[in-house]
Formats: structure tokens, sequence, C-alpha cells
């Protein structure tokens, strides 16, 4: 009967395909040559006696079953890797490849300080890291092309579990000799939302900071312009407005050389919480647990 099932090859071939449209494209990701894949899909079309993928001189075009296949193909190679890690997780924990996204408004203040000592608590594991934004992140988690992800709730993650850091909180940073700079924080009814910079769409920072200041008005004034927390603070530091931060960023010297001052958000919720995420059921939810404990300790945060 395994003669009429698809194999996983042929599966990983097709995946391929949808993610990157193109067969040449495909092929190299996949690291075999466009004819080795091509040939791969249409024997998985043969085998199953459907057309899965319309090809054109200039399109691939999935059909509509060939992409409820990818979904289900998806899931079939997210299993299959499970089992290699199921049994390899019965051996000693947290060696070999670890897959980890992170988001871009903690990679970079947060990374530096925690791999050293990863690298020196666990030196037989293999961390490889992705930086997308939170919804790539958690796309890339359900369809198997990462392990865990690391990022700040709440998101919506869909069928996951988490293991909770700590709470980042978020702060306002504004031009130095703003006339309303108060002496300990900032609350969000002193926000000028004609002022107000954030992160474009898809930065799950942008949501938090407008949910913590609760003021709908803010949401519709504000200007979505900054690709990155650098980006944000440079404009602030030459004059453009004020914009929301993470208390990591600033812990990190992400103000450091500009004449960007900043203060605590004054409001309910005026946080973030940031948390190691894996999905549900995974058989490496032991060593997911251990990661994250290991990293609670070395952030040194209140959890």
């Amino acid at each position: 009967m395994s003669a009429y099932l698809p194999s996983l090859k042929q599966l990983q071939y097709l995946v391929a395909l949808k993610q990157y449209g193109h067969f040449g494209k495909a092929a190299a990701a996949s690291f075999v040559t466009q004819s080795t894949l091509s040939a791969g899909v249409r024997e998985l079309e043969s085998l199953l006696g459907l057309t899965l993928v319309e090809r054109t001189r200039r399109v691939v075009r999935f059909t509509p079953l060939g992409d409820r296949m990818v979904e289900k193909a998806h899931r079939i190679l997210r299993e299959a890797e499970e089992l290699t890690e199921m049994a390899r997780s019965a051996g000693k924990p947290l060696c070999g490849d670890l897959r980890m996204s992170v988001i871009p408004t903690i990679a970079p203040f947060l990374l530096p300080k925690l791999l050293p000592a990863l690298r020196k608590q666990f030196p037989e594991l293999k961390l490889y890291l992705r930086e997308e934004t939170s919804s790539e992140a958690t796309k890339a988690l359900h369809h198997g092309q990462v392990d865990c992800v690391l990022l700040a709730l709440p998101f919506a993650a869909g069928d996951v579990e988490k293991a909770h850091l700590f709470d980042d909180g978020l702060f306002v940073a504004f031009p130095k000799d703003d006339p309303r700079d108060p002496p300990a924080s900032i609350s969000p009814d002193l926000i000028d939302e004609s002022r107000l910079l954030l992160l474009i769409d898809g930065h799950c920072l942008k949501d938090h900071a407008l949910a913590a200041c609760n003021r709908p008005e803010l949401r519709a004034n504000a200007q979505m312009m900054g690709t990155s927390l650098y980006t944000l603070v440079q404009m602030v530091d030459n004059g453009l407005g004020l914009t929301l931060i993470p208390q990591m960023a600033v812990e990190a010297g992400l103000l450091d050389g500009t004449d960007v001052i900043a203060r605590p958000l004054d409001a309910d919720h005026a946080s973030r919480e940031v948390a190691l995420i894996w999905r549900t059921n995974s058989p490496r939810r032991e060593e997911f647990m251990l990661l994250a404990e290991s990293m609670r300790r070395l952030c040194h945060r209140p959890v």
C-alpha cells in the first residue's frame, strides 16, 4: 500500500513551490535541480490523478485543491519531523538543532545578552535564529519552519503553549527640552496624537502601545511609518514627533548618542509580556520549558 502514498520528498517539493511561486527558486531552496523538483511534483499529481499546479511560461498557479494539499502537506511534514525530535529529545535535552524566530523589537536588545550565556550553558545546542514580525513568526511556527518563537504578548498566535519570561514596560520617548517633560512618568493624556510615531503594521508593539494608552484617537491619528525602533528614535531625535519603546530597548542603550528622553508610560497594563511559545503537544515541550527557565534566569527580570 505504501507504493501508492505520496513521499515526504514530493510533499516538500510541493510546499517549496507554493512558498516561492517559481520552479527555479523552489528547486534552489530545496537543493535540487529544477527538473528534479518539477518531476517530483508531476509524479505527485500522477499518483493522485489530479492537477495541483497550473503551469504557464510566466505564472505558477495552484488549483484550489492544490492549496488544500499544501496546507495538509505542512502538517504531515511537521509531524514527520516531530518523530525524529521525539527520539532525540528522549536523550540529552537541548542538544542538536533548534530553530527559533525572534521579533525585531526583542532580538537586538535581548539576544546579545542571552546567546553567549546559552552557548556556555548548552554547548551542544545549535540555535538557528530568524528575525521576523510576529505574524510571520507564528506562521513559520505552524508550518513547521521553526520550533519556537520568542515574542511579545498579547498576540493571536493560534494553538500554542507558552512560557512566561517577564513583563517589559513601555516608555514614551520624546525630544530633549520637550515642554511636557514630567519628572517621573507620562500619562496617556499627555501624548499629542498628531505627533505620535509608531511602527508600521505587522509589528505587535504598535498594538501593545495603543492598547496601553486606551485612547481611540491615537489609533486614528498616529503616523505608522517606522520600520524599526532605531528608525523611530532617529525621527524623534530630529524633532519629528514622539514614540513608544519597550523598557528592554532603553536598558540596552537604544537612546545612546541621541538627545531623546524616555519616561515610563503611566497607565494600566503599560507593559507587554515577553514569552517563549511553541506548538501545542510538541514532543519538545520539556526542552522548551527548560530553555525558557534558563532565559528567565539570565534576564534577571521579575516575572
